[in-house]
């Protein structure tokens, strides 16, 4: 069974339409806007930037990123000396962070506006299909003579949903199980001074007829559908 805020969740990142994601109670409480990543033209990231608000993220699976040979963000700054304790500590949820390396892509002006955070996104996307059509060479020679760091777009790894229950594998494991790339870009919801509740968003949503799915939804779901739970 499919829970229907699910189902048009699903359909809707098919599609290439953006959905609302509410983690949970317990963990931030906050709510992102998420869009598939090869939509991410310079209207997305305009509509990411005003109805949003948030950091704008790139996220993929870790399996990408590894391949790529990122670091986690964390563990690179753990070898700097006294940087290392800035890393080493948590906020209030306890979870690692989904960070690893922020990035331009080459032709950017200055890496910033609606248009170059777009073509940042969507290059990467286009390395993230390669990697998935089996292109492997092509995505690391892209990957690596297309982008300069650091830049103005954050790539967030998504672990296992055994060990990280955040908006980044939330996000990647509904596009799996979409049969999709795991390929996507989001920023969190804010209201003046602070994040939005999760009744402001399921306004917000109501308004634009946008999906919104809470994170124990999707985790009751994935308990019965195996791919969500890959790293």
């Amino acid at each position: 069974m499919v829970y229907g805020g699910l189902r048009l969740a699903l359909e809707a990142l098919a599609s290439g339409s953006p959905i609302m994601l509410y983690d949970d109670d317990n963990r931030e409480g906050e709510v992102d806007l998420v869009y598939p990543a090869w939509v991410a033209d310079a209207e997305v990231i305009y509509d990411l930037r005003v109805s949003a608000g948030g950091l704008i993220c790139y996220a993929t699976d870790r399996r990408i990123v590894e391949f790529l040979g990122l670091p986690w963000g964390d563990e690179l700054l753990a070898g700097y000396g006294k940087l290392g304790l800035l890393a080493s500590k948590r906020l209030k949820y306890g979870d690692k962070p989904a960070f690893t390396i922020w990035i331009n892509h080459v032709n950017v002006k200055t890496g910033i506006s609606d248009e170059d955070r777009s073509l940042t996104v969507k290059s990467l996307d286009d390395v993230v299909r390669l990697y998935y059509d089996g292109r492997h060479a092509e995505a690391l020679e892209k990957f690596y003579s297309e982008f300069q760091a650091p830049g103005h777009v954050p790539i967030l790894a998504a672990r296992s949903l055994r060990e990280r229950r955040g908006h980044t594998e939330l996000t990647i494991a509904l596009l799996k199980a979409a049969g999709l790339r795991p390929s996507a870009v989001f920023a969190e919801v804010l209201s003046k001074g602070r994040s939005a509740t999760l009744e402001e968003a399921r306004s917000l949503a109501a308004r634009r007829k946008m999906p919104l799915v809470v994170g124990r939804d999707i985790l009751e779901w994935c308990s019965k559908v195996e791919v969500c739970w890959d790293s």
